[in-house]
């Protein structure tokens, strides 16, 4: 039994996020077709894929996936589409669920600095043109030393994160770094990494989206980190796919649809490599 167990977990492992191994889940289920005690050890295997069914739905009932496998709010949402892109998504999302994407951040989102920022986010039309004003730069790069700690001065990163355009943040960023020898991301420790995820997304996608993917392979990689890779293959595909390969490559040394196709499994695996650009 346990052999059977372990096989059905490694074909079943990828279901957060890296794609299941058909032949050994279509084997092992077929064996178990008759042994229900089995399949239901499986399960409890899985308590943060498989919820129980509640005590008033009856016997009849069924356990099912776990609804924070559908649904997860990402912060690269906000931080890559460009104003009409995510003005569309917010109608999308309004359109679907009867209620603003904004009203639901600001319900469940319960980090008050992530609160702050994802709001912003989403609710910015930036600027798409190029120009840059690069003393608006300095005088911002000058402000942003004093780090999160103060209300007053998160509230100053939020409304320059969420307002200029991604040239002016860029060279924000890059000043910061000629004035104070550091990278804009390292004012911002453990107590707000929301603000440092969001500055290493702006001021470089495609590396930050190659360090995503990457996290995605590492060992004890939790189901939001697995998901993560699927989410950054098909949103980013038809965007800077190419640039990402390229970080990638860059960062890690490998190709990207190499180390895809090393720690991925099946249809799953195909669909990336397509997406990818095999």
């Amino acid at each position: 039994m346990a052999d059977e167990h372990q096989e059905l977990t490694k074909a079943f492992s990828g279901m957060g996020g890296l794609g299941v191994e058909e032949t050994a889940l279509v084997s092992a289920l077929g064996r178990w077709r008759k042994q229900p005690e089995k399949r239901s050890q499986f399960r409890r295997g899985f308590p943060g894929f498989f919820t129980p069914p509640a005590a008033a739905v009856g016997a009849g009932a069924i356990e099912r996936c776990s609804d924070d496998y559908v649904r997860h709010l990402k912060t690269e949402l906000a931080c890559t589409r460009t104003a009409d892109e995510l003005l569309g998504a917010r109608r999308a999302y309004h359109a679907l669920y009867h209620r603003s994407l904004e009203e639901d951040v600001a319900y469940r989102v319960k980090d008050a600095a992530a609160n702050r920022l994802l709001l912003g986010l989403i609710s910015a039309y930036r600027y798409e043109g190029p120009r840059v004003d690069e003393e608006l730069a300095r005088e911002e790069a000058a402000a942003l030393s004093a780090g999160p700690g103060a209300k007053a001065q998160s509230e100053l990163v939020v409304r320059v994160l969420a307002t200029r355009s991604k040239p002016q943040l860029r060279a924000t960023f890059r000043l910061y770094r000629e004035l104070h020898s550091k990278p804009l991301e390292e004012e911002f420790g453990g107590e707000a990494p929301c603000l440092r995820e969001a500055v290493r997304c702006l001021e470089s996608p495609a590396k930050y989206f190659g360090e995503v993917i990457d996290g995605a392979f590492k060992e004890g990689a939790d189901k939001q980190a697995k998901a993560a890779l699927t989410r950054v293959v098909v949103s980013r595909s038809d965007a800077d796919m190419e640039e990402i390969r390229e970080a990638y490559l860059k960062q890690h040394g490998a190709k990207l649809v190499d180390a895809v196709a090393k720690n991925t499994h099946g249809h799953y695996r195909d669909a990336l490599l397509a997406m990818i650009g095999k």
